[in-house]
């Protein structure tokens, strides 16, 4: 039993390695130079300020990074109040197409999304909505993996609740605001953890929609510090570090509730 417990911890502890060097080696090549970057060097150095100020000088970090958070902050908060909305409604409203509703929002997770890239470019652009901040954040409103996720973690959902707040005489958007809300939180943990990472990692999307550089989020920044003769790793590294920490802080001080949200949403 002890041979076969320290088999499995050794195991676990190979694979936690592995999972984790590619991390370690990004945050340690934002320290370096290319030159050291190229023979592979392991250790942290000491040009962590040139990288930054390399990163800085063109100034496309700033807004980039404003842009990457405010659209992904303003698009999760209305993605959650949108997608938990309708999973609110499919479970207390009774009504004989709500079953075909629902089935026609499965079905749409069947549709590649590059495959609705032009409709909704050519749509966006009838609207006058090509380059701006509305055109980046619709397609992410609702999304039917979120309404789905709201849905079954809705049915747990005690229905009496509704029914006594009815009775004190709550209107149906203060019983969502002020009942269903604060007892489907670990849900909204999960669906603003989900969300938020998506928005801000999303590249295809923000690419099509968002034509001007000043727009431009932090993964349409990034491909253009690749010069096309010389490449500064240090510097793109660094830049992807910084792309990845506040998904990161989002996950860490998230992590119990979307664990707990996660598993109520497949009860």
């Amino acid at each position: 039993m002890k041979a076969s417990r320290f088999f499995k911890y050794a195991f676990l502890i190979a694979v936690s390695l592995l999972s984790a060097f590619p991390f370690y080696w990004m945050l340690v090549s934002s320290t370096n130079p290319t030159t050291q970057i190229i023979q592979s060097k392991l250790t942290p150095g000491n040009h962590l300020i040139e990288n930054f100020k390399a990163l800085s000088a063109s100034g496309k970090l700033t807004y980039s990074f404003r842009n990457s958070v405010w659209y992904s902050t303003v698009t999760t908060l209305c993605a959650l109040f949108v997608s938990s909305l309708a999973g609110y409604g499919f479970i207390t409203y009774k009504d004989r197409g709500k079953g075909f509703a629902l089935t026609l929002i499965l079905l749409s997770m069947m549709i590649p999304a590059a495959a609705t890239l032009i409709p909704l470019f050519r749509l966006f652009g009838q609207m006058k909505l090509v380059n701006t901040f509305v055109g980046f954040m619709l397609p992410s409103v609702a999304t039917a993996f979120l309404i789905f996720m709201f849905y079954q973690s809705a049915q747990s959902f005690p229905q009496e609740l509704v029914q006594a707040a009815r009775i004190d005489g709550l209107g149906e958007l203060n019983i969502f605001l002020r009942v269903f809300v604060p007892v489907m939180r670990p849900t909204y943990a999960a669906a603003a953890t989900i969300t938020f990472m998506n928005s801000w990692n999303s590249y295809l999307w923000p690419l099509v929609i968002l034509n001007n550089p000043q727009r431009g989020t932090m993964s349409l920044m990034i491909p253009t510090l690749m010069d096309a003769y010389v490449l500064d790793y240090g510097q793109i590294m660094l830049a992807v570090t910084i792309t990845t920490i506040p998904t990161m802080l989002i996950f860490f001080i998230l992590q119990k509730n979307f664990v707990e949200g996660i598993l109520g949403s497949l009860k």
